[in-house]
């Protein structure tokens, strides 16, 4: 039940002959850090709600390991990130299917962005408003960030009002996934409306183990339930909605993948499927800290009386500190004058931040710009390390 299940689950059972059983390997999304938007900051890294990955270490980064952060919970990653709602560049969609990937151009998945949406400005050629997926401007503004954006126009990086219009150049506003000021997950949005139906059954602590193939078809699924061994079996098919880390996790478990890789592991080989696990793309942001002088940032903001100011002000009119997003301002640029579309993006917040795993701000007036490569170059994998369903994978981004 994470981003992609609970599309999936409201649009299957949205067909009363279909039943669906939809697993969920973490618990039901009523902890209180999910729901208020800088809570964020508490969702990551807490067993709670995240899977509390970390890769490899990492020759790249100096033999580091970095945690890797994925959503267990309903609403998966929905219920845990930074909630910028972004819909990524028309010439990416196009290129993929130019590569092969028929019914992947924008053009072919415009219209199921616009279906899911419920943009705050209504509908037009590039936006939907009767869509489950609530997408809203942001309910902060500061200071720094609009002397911010007026520096990028003064440099030739234009002011822009949308960025899920298809060409991203430019410095703005992100839009994020909220409604009235609390975030807005898959959960919320698709799942729970769905629910209510009596064809749908939704198991949470139900973690997936192995998928059940006979005569080369997938026919059930083994799962742990509660600490219970468990077994469903699909009269339809199985579909795997575990993301880029536990889907090509299980798929291995279940014998499908490198066939000398799961031998290693005494795993019997039901397909041989060797891309399984490997080209994994990942983007990365370093993150870069300005000290600020003769103005307030959010770390002096989220102190003292300002932050009570600041708890009185999302009660009463849902704006704020506490509804940051993962950052507030955004910049798309191109690297080389060349390329026809961005391929960096720079996120700024108004605050410094201390090592994540602290999840506070740091103690000094900040602010942060992080530029992340929309178009990374390094090819990585996720592979077992071993049989056990419970033991975390090799996250290896490369």
């Amino acid at each position: 039940a994470g981003t992609a299940g609970c599309v999936l689950a409201n649009r299957l059972s949205a067909d009363p002959k279909t039943s669906v059983l939809l697993l969920e390997a973490g618990g039901k999304d009523n902890y209180h850090w999910i729901h208020i938007p800088v809570g964020y900051l508490y969702t990551l890294g807490n067993p709670r709600t995240d899977w509390c990955f970390k890769t490899e270490a990492e020759a790249g980064l100096n033999g580091r390991a970095i945690d890797y952060a994925r959503g267990k919970v309903l609403g998966g990653c929905s219920s845990i990130n930074g909630m910028i709602y972004m819909r990524g560049q028309a010439r990416d969609y196009d290129q993929w299917r130019q590569m092969g990937n028929v019914g992947w151009a924008w053009d072919d998945v415009l219209p199921y962005f616009r279906k899911t949406e419920d943009h705050y400005a209504g509908g037009d050629d590039m936006h939907g408003a009767d869509g489950e997926w609530r997408v809203e401007e942001p309910r902060v503004s500061w200071e720094i960030l609009a002397a911010f954006r007026e520096a990028a126009a003064q440099v030739g990086i234009p002011k822009s009002d949308d960025f899920n219009r298809g060409d991203n150049e430019g410095c703005g506003y992100f839009q994020v996934n909220q409604r009235r000021g609390v975030r807005w997950s898959a959960a919320k949005a698709f799942l729970k409306p769905a629910m209510q139906r009596p064809n749908l059954k939704v198991m949470t602590h139900a973690q997936a183990t192995r998928i059940v193939i006979a005569d080369g078809r997938a026919t059930g699924l083994e799962f742990r339930h509660d600490g219970a061994p468990t077994e469903a079996a699909a009269r339809g098919e199985v579909i795997l909605a575990g993301g880029s880390v536990n889907s090509p996790q299980l798929l291995e478990l279940s014998g499908i993948g490198q066939g000398e890789l799961l031998q290693q592991h005494g795993i019997e080989v039901r397909h041989e499927l060797p891309g399984v696990g490997e080209n994994l793309q990942d983007h990365y942001i370093s993150r870069l800290v300005w000290r600020l002088k003769n103005t307030v940032s959010l770390n002096e903001a989220t102190r003292g009386w300002r932050m009570m100011m600041e708890g009185l002000k999302f009660l009463t009119t849902s704006k704020g500190a506490l509804t940051l997003s993962a950052g507030v301002l955004a910049g798309f640029v191109k690297s080389r004058p060349e390329l026809e579309t961005p391929d960096i993006q720079y996120h700024i917040a108004h605050a410094s931040f201390k090592d994540p795993k602290k999840r506070v701000f740091d103690n000094f007036p900040g602010l942060t710009v992080g530029p992340c490569q929309l178009r990374p170059e390094s090819r990585g994998s996720i592979h077992i390390k071993s049989a056990d369903p419970f033991a975390p994978p090799a996250i290896k981004p490369n």
